[in-house]
Protein backbone atom coordinates (compact mmCIF):
# COMPACT_ATOMS: atom_id res chain seq x y z
CA UNK A 1 0.00 0.00 0.00
CA UNK A 2 2.84 2.34 0.37
CA UNK A 3 5.04 1.17 -2.27
CA UNK A 4 3.42 2.82 -5.23
CA UNK A 5 2.55 6.32 -3.95
CA UNK A 6 0.90 9.10 -6.45
CA UNK A 7 1.80 12.51 -4.41
CA UNK A 8 2.96 11.70 -0.71
CA UNK A 9 6.42 10.40 0.43
CA UNK A 10 6.51 7.42 2.52
CA UNK A 11 7.55 9.48 5.41
CA UNK A 12 4.22 12.13 5.02
CA UNK A 13 2.35 8.18 4.71
CA UNK A 14 4.06 7.41 7.67
CA UNK A 15 3.14 10.63 9.51
CA UNK A 16 -0.88 10.33 8.94
CA UNK A 17 -0.97 6.40 10.36
CA UNK A 18 0.96 7.37 13.75
CA UNK A 19 -0.70 11.01 14.22
CA UNK A 20 -3.94 10.83 12.51
CA UNK A 21 -3.13 14.01 10.33
CA UNK A 22 -0.92 15.92 7.50
CA UNK A 23 -0.41 19.08 6.06
CA UNK A 24 0.95 19.31 2.82
CA UNK A 25 2.13 22.66 1.64
CA UNK A 26 0.85 24.29 -1.72
CA UNK A 27 -1.78 22.18 -3.00
CA UNK A 28 -4.38 24.81 -4.28
CA UNK A 29 -2.53 27.19 -6.68
CA UNK A 30 -3.25 31.16 -6.21
CA UNK A 31 -5.24 30.99 -9.35
CA UNK A 32 -7.58 28.44 -7.65
CA UNK A 33 -7.62 30.30 -4.70
CA UNK A 34 -8.81 33.24 -6.41
CA UNK A 35 -11.56 31.47 -8.10
CA UNK A 36 -12.44 29.86 -4.86
CA UNK A 37 -12.77 33.27 -3.29
CA UNK A 38 -14.77 35.01 -5.94
CA UNK A 39 -17.44 32.29 -5.97
CA UNK A 40 -17.72 32.13 -2.25
CA UNK A 41 -17.36 36.01 -1.99
CA UNK A 42 -20.69 36.03 -4.87
CA UNK A 43 -22.32 33.45 -3.30
CA UNK A 44 -22.14 35.67 0.42
CA UNK A 45 -24.38 38.24 -0.99
CA UNK A 46 -27.81 36.26 -0.72
CA UNK A 47 -29.57 33.03 0.69
CA UNK A 48 -29.31 29.63 -1.14
CA UNK A 49 -32.35 28.45 0.73
CA UNK A 50 -31.08 24.75 2.39
CA UNK A 51 -27.15 25.82 2.09
CA UNK A 52 -26.58 29.05 2.79
CA UNK A 53 -29.11 30.86 4.86
CA UNK A 54 -27.66 34.42 6.85
CA UNK A 55 -29.62 37.26 7.64
CA UNK A 56 -28.14 39.97 5.25
CA UNK A 57 -29.16 42.47 8.06
CA UNK A 58 -27.68 41.32 11.48
CA UNK A 59 -25.25 43.55 13.30
CA UNK A 60 -21.71 42.03 13.54
CA UNK A 61 -22.73 41.21 17.54
CA UNK A 62 -22.66 37.49 16.10
CA UNK A 63 -20.90 37.35 12.65
CA UNK A 64 -21.51 34.19 12.34
CA UNK A 65 -25.24 35.05 11.78
CA UNK A 66 -24.19 36.84 8.90
CA UNK A 67 -22.02 34.36 7.62
CA UNK A 68 -22.65 31.36 8.36
CA UNK A 69 -20.83 28.12 6.72
CA UNK A 70 -21.87 27.14 3.87
CA UNK A 71 -22.85 23.47 3.43
CA UNK A 72 -22.68 21.07 0.54
CA UNK A 73 -21.80 24.21 -2.05
CA UNK A 74 -21.02 21.58 -4.67
CA UNK A 75 -24.99 20.27 -5.03
CA UNK A 76 -25.59 23.79 -5.94
CA UNK A 77 -22.40 24.95 -7.32
CA UNK A 78 -19.88 23.79 -10.02
CA UNK A 79 -16.99 25.75 -9.11
CA UNK A 80 -17.18 24.38 -5.02
CA UNK A 81 -18.16 20.51 -7.43
CA UNK A 82 -14.96 21.04 -9.36
CA UNK A 83 -12.44 21.97 -6.31
CA UNK A 84 -13.96 19.08 -4.11
CA UNK A 85 -12.63 16.54 -6.90
CA UNK A 86 -9.48 18.92 -6.89
CA UNK A 87 -7.12 16.19 -8.30
CA UNK A 88 -3.88 17.09 -6.60
CA UNK A 89 -6.43 16.43 -3.11
CA UNK A 90 -7.48 13.31 -4.21
CA UNK A 91 -4.24 12.14 -5.07
CA UNK A 92 -3.14 12.88 -1.82
CA UNK A 93 -6.21 10.75 -0.54
CA UNK A 94 -5.35 7.79 -2.64
CA UNK A 95 -2.22 7.55 -1.19
CA UNK A 96 -3.60 7.61 2.02
CA UNK A 97 -6.54 5.80 1.36
CA UNK A 98 -4.62 2.60 -0.35
CA UNK A 99 -7.53 2.83 -2.78
CA UNK A 100 -9.34 6.00 -4.56
CA UNK A 101 -11.33 8.40 -2.53
CA UNK A 102 -15.15 8.89 -3.05
CA UNK A 103 -15.96 12.60 -2.30
CA UNK A 104 -19.10 12.77 0.51
CA UNK A 105 -19.48 16.90 1.24
CA UNK A 106 -18.24 20.12 0.77
CA UNK A 107 -18.32 23.23 2.98
CA UNK A 108 -16.84 26.96 2.74
CA UNK A 109 -16.16 29.04 6.34
CA UNK A 110 -15.87 32.33 5.83
CA UNK A 111 -15.03 32.98 9.50
CA UNK A 112 -15.29 36.90 10.61
CA UNK A 113 -13.01 38.60 13.08
CA UNK A 114 -14.81 37.75 16.61
CA UNK A 115 -16.86 34.62 15.04
CA UNK A 116 -16.57 31.59 18.09
CA UNK A 117 -14.85 28.49 17.15
CA UNK A 118 -16.08 24.78 16.97
CA UNK A 119 -15.90 22.83 20.17
CA UNK A 120 -13.61 19.37 19.97
CA UNK A 121 -15.30 16.99 18.15
CA UNK A 122 -14.79 13.93 15.79
CA UNK A 123 -16.12 14.15 12.46
CA UNK A 124 -16.98 10.36 11.78
CA UNK A 125 -19.72 10.22 14.25
CA UNK A 126 -21.85 12.54 11.85
CA UNK A 127 -20.48 10.56 8.43
CA UNK A 128 -20.33 7.48 9.78
CA UNK A 129 -18.67 5.86 6.98
CA UNK A 130 -18.04 1.59 7.42
CA UNK A 131 -16.21 -0.23 6.94
CA UNK A 132 -13.32 2.41 6.59
CA UNK A 133 -13.35 5.49 7.83
CA UNK A 134 -13.81 9.06 6.41
CA UNK A 135 -10.75 11.44 5.63
CA UNK A 136 -11.28 15.26 5.86
CA UNK A 137 -9.46 17.98 3.31
CA UNK A 138 -9.63 21.26 5.09
CA UNK A 139 -8.26 23.57 2.51
CA UNK A 140 -6.36 27.17 4.01
CA UNK A 141 -7.77 29.73 1.64
CA UNK A 142 -6.61 32.65 4.15
CA UNK A 143 -3.61 32.07 6.31
CA UNK A 144 -4.71 30.38 9.69
CA UNK A 145 -3.68 30.53 12.89
CA UNK A 146 -3.98 30.90 16.89
CA UNK A 147 -5.03 34.72 16.48
CA UNK A 148 -7.61 34.14 13.70
CA UNK A 149 -9.23 31.14 14.52
CA UNK A 150 -7.31 28.60 13.14
CA UNK A 151 -7.67 24.56 13.72
CA UNK A 152 -7.02 22.67 17.03
CA UNK A 153 -5.84 18.96 16.71
CA UNK A 154 -5.52 16.60 19.16
CA UNK A 155 -2.46 14.33 17.67
CA UNK A 156 -3.04 10.11 17.77
CA UNK A 157 -6.64 10.31 18.74
CA UNK A 158 -7.75 9.06 15.81
CA UNK A 159 -6.36 5.62 17.23
CA UNK A 160 -9.63 5.94 19.86
CA UNK A 161 -13.19 5.08 18.99
CA UNK A 162 -15.76 7.71 18.27
CA UNK A 163 -16.85 9.23 21.70
CA UNK A 164 -20.31 10.09 22.62
CA UNK A 165 -20.46 13.81 22.29
CA UNK A 166 -21.05 16.61 25.65
CA UNK A 167 -22.40 19.64 25.83
CA UNK A 168 -20.26 22.67 24.35
CA UNK A 169 -19.82 26.15 25.70
CA UNK A 170 -22.10 28.22 23.35
CA UNK A 171 -19.97 31.18 24.14
CA UNK A 172 -17.10 30.12 22.21
CA UNK A 173 -18.79 27.07 20.09
CA UNK A 174 -21.16 27.78 17.32
CA UNK A 175 -21.74 23.85 17.41
CA UNK A 176 -23.30 22.19 20.31
CA UNK A 177 -21.16 19.10 20.54
CA UNK A 178 -18.22 18.40 22.69
CA UNK A 179 -15.40 15.54 22.59
CA UNK A 180 -13.52 15.79 25.90
CA UNK A 181 -9.60 14.23 24.55
CA UNK A 182 -8.32 11.60 26.43
CA UNK A 183 -6.07 13.01 29.49
CA UNK A 184 -2.74 12.16 28.04
CA UNK A 185 -3.24 13.92 24.93
CA UNK A 186 -2.11 17.52 24.13
CA UNK A 187 -4.00 20.18 21.91
CA UNK A 188 -2.37 21.42 18.83
CA UNK A 189 -2.76 24.02 16.98
CA UNK A 190 -2.23 23.69 13.26
CA UNK A 191 -0.41 26.95 11.59
CA UNK A 192 -1.35 27.26 8.10
CA UNK A 193 -0.51 29.30 4.96
CA UNK A 194 -3.00 29.83 2.08
CA UNK A 195 -3.19 27.06 -0.24
CA UNK A 196 -2.09 24.49 2.47
CA UNK A 197 -4.62 21.71 2.97
CA UNK A 198 -4.46 20.03 6.20
CA UNK A 199 -6.03 16.04 6.20
CA UNK A 200 -7.05 13.89 9.13
CA UNK A 201 -8.26 10.82 10.52
CA UNK A 202 -12.72 10.92 10.84
CA UNK A 203 -11.53 9.62 14.06
CA UNK A 204 -9.33 12.77 15.15
CA UNK A 205 -10.28 14.64 17.62
CA UNK A 206 -10.37 18.51 16.69
CA UNK A 207 -12.06 22.17 16.74
CA UNK A 208 -10.94 25.41 16.46
CA UNK A 209 -10.44 28.95 17.95
CA UNK A 210 -12.59 31.92 18.28
CA UNK A 211 -11.27 34.15 15.67
CA UNK A 212 -9.64 36.95 17.65
CA UNK A 213 -8.69 39.60 15.54
CA UNK A 214 -10.47 42.38 14.34
CA UNK A 215 -9.69 42.84 10.81
CA UNK A 216 -9.03 38.97 9.35
CA UNK A 217 -11.56 36.92 7.88
CA UNK A 218 -10.30 32.97 8.32
CA UNK A 219 -11.71 31.51 5.17
CA UNK A 220 -11.20 27.86 4.54
CA UNK A 221 -12.95 24.96 1.83
CA UNK A 222 -13.46 21.70 3.62
CA UNK A 223 -14.42 18.54 2.14
CA UNK A 224 -14.81 14.77 2.83
CA UNK A 225 -14.19 11.57 1.46
CA UNK A 226 -14.56 7.95 2.00
CA UNK A 227 -12.93 5.15 1.13
CA UNK A 228 -14.01 3.35 -2.43
CA UNK A 229 -14.16 0.05 -0.43
CA UNK A 230 -16.98 2.21 2.31
CA UNK A 231 -20.73 0.28 1.89
CA UNK A 232 -22.13 2.89 3.74
CA UNK A 233 -22.69 6.44 4.64
CA UNK A 234 -25.04 8.74 6.88
CA UNK A 235 -27.74 9.39 4.56
CA UNK A 236 -26.71 13.18 4.65
CA UNK A 237 -24.31 12.85 2.56
CA UNK A 238 -25.53 11.07 -0.46
CA UNK A 239 -25.14 10.88 -2.89
CA UNK A 240 -21.01 10.58 -3.27
CA UNK A 241 -18.92 11.34 -6.38
CA UNK A 242 -16.22 9.80 -8.19
CA UNK A 243 -13.31 11.67 -9.47
CA UNK A 244 -14.68 11.73 -13.22
CA UNK A 245 -18.09 13.65 -11.39
CA UNK A 246 -20.14 10.35 -12.01
CA UNK A 247 -21.88 9.30 -8.98
CA UNK A 248 -21.41 6.28 -6.48
CA UNK A 249 -24.16 3.74 -5.28
CA UNK A 250 -23.28 3.69 -1.70
CA UNK A 251 -25.87 2.50 1.35
CA UNK A 252 -27.71 5.63 3.52
CA UNK A 253 -27.41 4.73 7.34
CA UNK A 254 -30.32 6.04 8.99
CA UNK A 255 -28.28 5.88 12.68
CA UNK A 256 -25.55 8.68 13.84
CA UNK A 257 -23.41 5.38 14.93
CA UNK A 258 -22.54 4.16 18.24
CA UNK A 259 -24.32 6.63 20.51
CA UNK A 260 -28.02 5.71 19.56
CA UNK A 261 -28.65 9.11 18.02
CA UNK A 262 -28.94 10.09 14.45
CA UNK A 263 -26.65 12.83 13.28
CA UNK A 264 -29.27 15.02 11.62
CA UNK A 265 -28.75 17.91 9.04
CA UNK A 266 -28.02 20.63 11.88
CA UNK A 267 -24.39 18.91 12.81
CA UNK A 268 -23.32 17.79 9.33
CA UNK A 269 -19.88 18.37 10.18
Amino acid sequence: MTTNLRALTLEQKQQFDQDGYLVVKGLFTPENLEEIEGTFEEISLQPVPGYFEPDLHADMSDPLRRYPRVMHPHRFNETAMKYMLHQPVLNVLADLYGEEALAAQSMFYYKPPGSRGQALHQDNFYLNVEPGNCIAAWTAVDPANEDNGGLLIVPKTHEHEISCPEEADLSESFTTHYVKPPKDSSIMPVIMDKGDVLFFNGNLIHGSYRNKTKDQFRRAFICHYANESATSISKHYKPLFRADGTEAEIEGSQVGGPCGVEAGPVFYH
